[in-house]
Protein backbone atom coordinates (compact mmCIF):
# COMPACT_ATOMS: atom_id res chain seq x y z
CA UNK A 1 0.00 0.00 0.00
CA UNK A 2 1.28 3.15 -0.74
CA UNK A 3 0.59 7.06 0.39
CA UNK A 4 1.42 10.67 -0.62
CA UNK A 5 3.44 12.89 1.56
CA UNK A 6 5.35 15.95 0.69
CA UNK A 7 9.40 16.31 0.76
CA UNK A 8 11.89 18.95 0.53
CA UNK A 9 14.29 18.02 -2.00
CA UNK A 10 16.43 21.05 -1.48
CA UNK A 11 15.84 23.96 0.62
CA UNK A 12 14.69 27.51 -1.49
CA UNK A 13 10.87 28.99 -1.93
CA UNK A 14 7.35 27.27 -1.91
CA UNK A 15 8.35 25.58 -4.86
CA UNK A 16 10.58 23.18 -3.45
CA UNK A 17 7.48 21.49 -1.43
CA UNK A 18 6.90 18.67 -3.71
CA UNK A 19 4.25 15.68 -3.65
CA UNK A 20 5.37 12.30 -3.58
CA UNK A 21 4.25 8.72 -3.30
CA UNK A 22 5.68 6.28 -1.01
CA UNK A 23 5.92 2.27 0.35
CA UNK A 24 3.34 2.67 3.78
CA UNK A 25 5.64 2.78 6.59
CA UNK A 26 5.29 0.09 9.51
CA UNK A 27 5.73 1.16 13.52
CA UNK A 28 8.62 -0.03 15.11
CA UNK A 29 8.74 -1.47 18.51
CA UNK A 30 7.05 0.89 20.69
CA UNK A 31 5.52 3.53 17.56
CA UNK A 32 2.61 4.08 16.51
CA UNK A 33 1.39 4.70 13.33
CA UNK A 34 -0.93 7.60 12.39
CA UNK A 35 -3.03 8.16 9.65
CA UNK A 36 -2.64 12.11 9.76
CA UNK A 37 -5.74 14.32 9.12
CA UNK A 38 -4.23 17.41 9.40
CA UNK A 39 -0.60 19.45 9.80
CA UNK A 40 -0.37 23.28 11.02
CA UNK A 41 1.42 25.59 8.67
CA UNK A 42 3.34 28.00 11.07
CA UNK A 43 6.44 30.34 10.39
CA UNK A 44 8.59 27.75 11.54
CA UNK A 45 8.16 25.64 8.71
CA UNK A 46 9.10 28.43 6.64
CA UNK A 47 12.70 28.60 8.26
CA UNK A 48 13.03 24.71 7.78
CA UNK A 49 12.09 24.98 4.46
CA UNK A 50 14.80 27.12 3.91
CA UNK A 51 17.12 25.57 6.03
CA UNK A 52 17.55 28.11 8.93
CA UNK A 53 16.37 26.26 11.20
CA UNK A 54 18.80 24.37 13.71
CA UNK A 55 18.61 21.11 13.94
CA UNK A 56 16.73 19.33 11.19
CA UNK A 57 17.63 16.45 8.69
CA UNK A 58 19.38 16.93 5.30
CA UNK A 59 17.03 17.00 2.56
CA UNK A 60 15.29 15.07 1.49
CA UNK A 61 12.72 14.99 4.28
CA UNK A 62 8.97 15.65 5.46
CA UNK A 63 8.06 18.92 7.06
CA UNK A 64 5.30 19.42 9.12
CA UNK A 65 5.75 20.52 12.60
CA UNK A 66 2.93 19.59 14.18
CA UNK A 67 -0.26 17.10 13.85
CA UNK A 68 -3.38 15.87 14.93
CA UNK A 69 -4.39 12.34 13.44
CA UNK A 70 -6.02 8.99 13.94
CA UNK A 71 -3.93 5.87 15.68
CA UNK A 72 -3.64 3.43 12.57
CA UNK A 73 -1.64 0.51 13.55
CA UNK A 74 0.26 -0.47 17.18
CA UNK A 75 4.11 -1.16 17.21
CA UNK A 76 4.87 -4.11 19.37
CA UNK A 77 5.25 -3.37 23.08
CA UNK A 78 2.51 -0.28 22.87
CA UNK A 79 -0.05 -0.41 24.91
CA UNK A 80 -1.56 3.16 25.81
CA UNK A 81 -3.45 3.88 22.81
CA UNK A 82 -5.79 2.27 20.78
CA UNK A 83 -6.46 1.95 16.87
CA UNK A 84 -8.91 4.70 15.91
CA UNK A 85 -7.95 6.96 18.77
CA UNK A 86 -7.33 10.86 17.66
CA UNK A 87 -4.01 11.94 18.39
CA UNK A 88 -1.70 15.11 18.55
CA UNK A 89 1.80 15.32 18.51
CA UNK A 90 4.87 17.87 18.02
CA UNK A 91 6.81 16.31 14.93
CA UNK A 92 9.18 18.90 14.27
CA UNK A 93 9.49 17.63 10.82
CA UNK A 94 7.86 14.94 9.11
CA UNK A 95 4.25 16.46 10.08
CA UNK A 96 3.05 17.27 5.47
CA UNK A 97 1.82 13.30 5.03
CA UNK A 98 -1.00 11.00 5.16
CA UNK A 99 0.78 8.75 7.52
CA UNK A 100 3.67 8.79 9.94
CA UNK A 101 5.18 6.55 12.67
CA UNK A 102 6.19 8.28 16.05
CA UNK A 103 7.04 7.06 19.43
CA UNK A 104 3.64 6.06 21.53
CA UNK A 105 5.16 8.44 24.28
CA UNK A 106 5.06 11.72 21.79
CA UNK A 107 1.28 11.21 21.03
CA UNK A 108 -1.00 12.88 22.95
CA UNK A 109 -4.66 11.77 23.32
CA UNK A 110 -7.91 14.84 22.10
CA UNK A 111 -10.93 14.70 23.40
CA UNK A 112 -14.08 13.66 21.46
CA UNK A 113 -16.02 15.95 20.19
CA UNK A 114 -12.84 18.34 19.36
CA UNK A 115 -12.24 19.40 15.83
CA UNK A 116 -8.95 17.87 14.15
CA UNK A 117 -7.63 21.45 12.82
CA UNK A 118 -8.59 23.83 16.11
CA UNK A 119 -6.67 20.61 17.94
CA UNK A 120 -3.80 20.84 15.82
CA UNK A 121 -3.49 24.82 16.46
CA UNK A 122 -2.95 24.01 19.93
CA UNK A 123 0.77 21.74 19.46
CA UNK A 124 3.01 24.69 18.44
CA UNK A 125 1.11 28.22 18.69
CA UNK A 126 -1.13 27.78 21.74
CA UNK A 127 1.69 25.22 23.74
CA UNK A 128 4.17 28.16 22.93
CA UNK A 129 1.81 31.49 24.07
CA UNK A 130 0.86 29.22 27.10
CA UNK A 131 4.59 28.01 28.28
CA UNK A 132 6.06 31.55 27.53
CA UNK A 133 3.64 33.27 29.83
CA UNK A 134 3.26 30.24 32.39
CA UNK A 135 6.19 28.82 31.86
CA UNK A 136 8.58 31.23 31.31
CA UNK A 137 7.56 34.89 32.35
CA UNK A 138 4.58 33.22 35.36
CA UNK A 139 2.91 35.95 34.72
CA UNK A 140 0.17 37.01 37.42
CA UNK A 141 -3.44 39.51 36.82
CA UNK A 142 -2.83 42.84 35.90
CA UNK A 143 0.78 42.06 34.34
CA UNK A 144 1.54 44.42 31.58
CA UNK A 145 2.52 42.38 27.66
CA UNK A 146 3.73 43.63 24.56
CA UNK A 147 3.00 40.93 21.89
CA UNK A 148 5.00 41.63 18.61
CA UNK A 149 2.89 39.89 15.80
CA UNK A 150 0.12 39.79 18.09
CA UNK A 151 -2.18 38.86 14.84
CA UNK A 152 -0.48 35.94 13.95
CA UNK A 153 -1.12 32.36 15.24
CA UNK A 154 1.20 32.62 18.21
CA UNK A 155 0.25 36.30 18.77
CA UNK A 156 -3.38 35.44 18.53
CA UNK A 157 -2.85 32.29 21.64
CA UNK A 158 -1.31 34.95 23.44
CA UNK A 159 -3.68 37.47 22.96
CA UNK A 160 -6.49 34.33 24.12
CA UNK A 161 -4.02 33.28 26.80
CA UNK A 162 -3.03 36.62 28.65
CA UNK A 163 -7.00 37.44 28.43
CA UNK A 164 -8.04 34.31 30.73
CA UNK A 165 -5.00 35.60 33.20
CA UNK A 166 -6.88 39.11 32.60
CA UNK A 167 -3.46 40.33 31.63
CA UNK A 168 -2.83 44.15 30.17
CA UNK A 169 -1.89 43.56 27.07
CA UNK A 170 -0.36 45.41 23.77
CA UNK A 171 0.10 44.07 20.44
CA UNK A 172 2.34 45.52 17.47
CA UNK A 173 0.74 44.33 14.25
CA UNK A 174 -0.13 46.30 10.43
CA UNK A 175 -3.25 48.61 10.36
CA UNK A 176 -5.51 46.14 8.70
CA UNK A 177 -5.44 43.57 11.29
CA UNK A 178 -5.78 46.02 14.54
CA UNK A 179 -9.92 45.72 14.15
CA UNK A 180 -8.38 41.56 15.16
CA UNK A 181 -6.39 42.63 18.21
CA UNK A 182 -8.98 44.78 19.53
CA UNK A 183 -11.32 42.19 18.94
CA UNK A 184 -9.28 39.74 21.44
CA UNK A 185 -9.74 42.72 23.76
CA UNK A 186 -6.48 44.35 23.10
CA UNK A 187 -4.99 47.33 22.30
CA UNK A 188 -2.92 47.55 18.58
CA UNK A 189 -0.04 49.25 18.01
CA UNK A 190 0.95 50.32 14.22
CA UNK A 191 4.76 48.60 14.06
CA UNK A 192 5.15 50.43 10.41
CA UNK A 193 3.98 53.98 11.17
CA UNK A 194 4.58 54.16 14.55
CA UNK A 195 7.44 54.04 16.91
CA UNK A 196 6.79 51.38 18.99
CA UNK A 197 8.53 51.92 22.60
CA UNK A 198 7.46 55.64 22.29
CA UNK A 199 3.59 54.14 21.93
CA UNK A 200 4.01 51.86 24.64
CA UNK A 201 5.26 54.98 26.98
CA UNK A 202 2.77 56.80 26.14
CA UNK A 203 -0.03 54.34 27.10
CA UNK A 204 1.21 52.76 29.81
CA UNK A 205 3.81 55.97 31.44
CA UNK A 206 6.54 53.44 32.47
CA UNK A 207 6.77 50.04 30.17
CA UNK A 208 5.83 46.44 30.50
CA UNK A 209 6.17 43.63 32.47
CA UNK A 210 6.93 41.01 29.85
CA UNK A 211 7.77 41.33 26.04
CA UNK A 212 6.97 38.63 23.70
CA UNK A 213 9.51 39.14 20.17
CA UNK A 214 9.10 36.40 17.91
CA UNK A 215 11.12 38.84 15.14
CA UNK A 216 14.82 38.91 16.43
CA UNK A 217 18.21 40.46 15.34
CA UNK A 218 18.32 44.44 15.88
CA UNK A 219 14.43 44.31 17.19
CA UNK A 220 15.32 42.55 19.96
CA UNK A 221 17.13 45.77 21.33
CA UNK A 222 13.78 47.91 20.61
CA UNK A 223 11.69 45.84 22.54
CA UNK A 224 14.29 45.70 25.67
CA UNK A 225 13.36 49.45 25.68
CA UNK A 226 10.03 49.06 26.84
CA UNK A 227 10.75 46.82 29.75
CA UNK A 228 9.74 48.59 33.02
CA UNK A 229 12.02 47.86 36.72
CA UNK A 230 12.71 43.93 36.28
CA UNK A 231 10.79 43.57 33.26
CA UNK A 232 11.42 40.50 31.04
CA UNK A 233 12.20 40.12 27.08
CA UNK A 234 11.00 36.69 25.82
CA UNK A 235 12.54 35.72 22.80
CA UNK A 236 11.12 33.20 20.80
CA UNK A 237 11.81 33.59 16.95
CA UNK A 238 13.84 35.38 14.34
CA UNK A 239 11.54 36.22 11.61
CA UNK A 240 14.02 38.53 10.37
CA UNK A 241 16.12 35.82 9.05
CA UNK A 242 14.40 35.96 5.85
CA UNK A 243 15.48 39.75 5.46
CA UNK A 244 17.84 39.72 2.64
CA UNK A 245 19.41 42.77 4.09
CA UNK A 246 21.49 40.10 6.92
CA UNK A 247 24.08 37.32 6.20
CA UNK A 248 22.32 34.20 6.86
CA UNK A 249 25.60 33.13 9.06
CA UNK A 250 24.85 36.13 11.44
CA UNK A 251 21.10 35.68 11.67
CA UNK A 252 21.29 31.86 13.24
CA UNK A 253 24.06 33.79 16.05
CA UNK A 254 22.25 37.17 16.27
CA UNK A 255 19.55 36.11 18.54
CA UNK A 256 22.28 34.52 21.17
CA UNK A 257 24.60 37.14 21.13
CA UNK A 258 22.41 39.83 21.34
CA UNK A 259 20.49 38.44 24.26
CA UNK A 260 23.68 37.43 25.75
CA UNK A 261 24.88 40.93 25.91
CA UNK A 262 21.30 42.40 26.73
CA UNK A 263 21.64 39.71 29.99
CA UNK A 264 25.15 41.55 31.15
CA UNK A 265 23.63 44.43 31.43
CA UNK A 266 22.68 45.61 35.09
CA UNK A 267 19.78 47.42 34.91
CA UNK A 268 17.03 44.88 36.66
CA UNK A 269 15.91 43.44 33.60
CA UNK A 270 15.88 40.49 32.04
CA UNK A 271 16.07 38.85 28.77
CA UNK A 272 15.72 35.24 27.89
CA UNK A 273 15.12 32.77 24.82
CA UNK A 274 12.41 29.65 24.19
CA UNK A 275 12.48 27.39 22.21
CA UNK A 276 9.45 24.95 22.16
CA UNK A 277 11.59 21.92 20.95
CA UNK A 278 14.38 22.36 23.35
CA UNK A 279 11.74 23.58 26.00
CA UNK A 280 9.79 20.31 25.76
CA UNK A 281 13.06 17.81 25.77
CA UNK A 282 14.36 19.33 29.07
CA UNK A 283 10.40 19.18 30.21
CA UNK A 284 8.39 16.13 28.72
CA UNK A 285 5.84 16.09 31.56
CA UNK A 286 5.19 19.90 31.38
CA UNK A 287 4.47 19.78 27.27
CA UNK A 288 1.95 16.75 27.89
CA UNK A 289 0.27 18.78 30.60
CA UNK A 290 -0.05 22.21 28.44
CA UNK A 291 -1.12 20.02 25.70
CA UNK A 292 -3.82 18.75 28.09
CA UNK A 293 -4.74 21.39 29.76
CA UNK A 294 -5.51 23.31 26.48
CA UNK A 295 -7.43 20.97 24.79
CA UNK A 296 -9.80 20.93 27.76
CA UNK A 297 -9.99 24.82 27.47
CA UNK A 298 -10.45 23.95 24.14
CA UNK A 299 -13.43 21.21 25.01
CA UNK A 300 -15.26 23.95 26.70
CA UNK A 301 -15.09 26.82 24.78
CA UNK A 302 -12.58 28.66 26.66
CA UNK A 303 -10.36 29.32 23.46
CA UNK A 304 -10.99 29.60 19.78
CA UNK A 305 -8.04 29.08 17.43
CA UNK A 306 -8.19 31.15 14.36
CA UNK A 307 -8.56 29.45 10.98
CA UNK A 308 -7.48 31.39 7.90
CA UNK A 309 -7.92 28.29 5.31
CA UNK A 310 -8.04 24.15 5.20
CA UNK A 311 -6.10 23.16 2.15
CA UNK A 312 -5.01 19.54 1.13
CA UNK A 313 -2.26 17.96 1.40
CA UNK A 314 -0.84 18.87 -2.50
CA UNK A 315 -1.45 22.38 -1.89
CA UNK A 316 1.53 22.72 0.64
CA UNK A 317 3.52 25.05 -1.36
CA UNK A 318 0.24 27.42 -1.77
CA UNK A 319 -0.26 27.68 2.08
CA UNK A 320 3.09 28.52 2.20
CA UNK A 321 2.75 31.52 -0.48
CA UNK A 322 -0.54 32.85 1.83
CA UNK A 323 2.07 32.62 5.11
CA UNK A 324 4.86 34.35 2.75
CA UNK A 325 1.55 37.16 2.64
CA UNK A 326 1.24 36.81 6.23
CA UNK A 327 -1.69 34.75 6.36
CA UNK A 328 -2.19 32.22 9.17
CA UNK A 329 -3.24 28.77 7.19
CA UNK A 330 -3.60 25.17 7.92
CA UNK A 331 -3.60 22.36 5.22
Amino acid sequence: MSYKRILITLHGGPEVLQLFEDELPEPKVGEVRVRILASGVAFTDVLIREGLYLGIPKPPFSPGYEIVGIVDKLGLGVCTLEPGQRVVALTIVGGYSEFLCLPAAELVPVPAGVDALEAVNLVLQYVTAYQLLYRIAKVKPGDRILIHGAAGGVGTALLESGKLADLEMYGTASKPKHELVSSLGRVPIDYKHEDFVQQIYSLTGDGVDVVCDAIGGSHLLNSYKTLRNKGLLINYGFCCALNPKWSRIFQRGANFILLSLLQLLLDGKKASFYNIAGFKKQHPDWFREDVTKLLNLLVHKQIKPIIADRLPLAKAAHAHKLLARSAVSNG
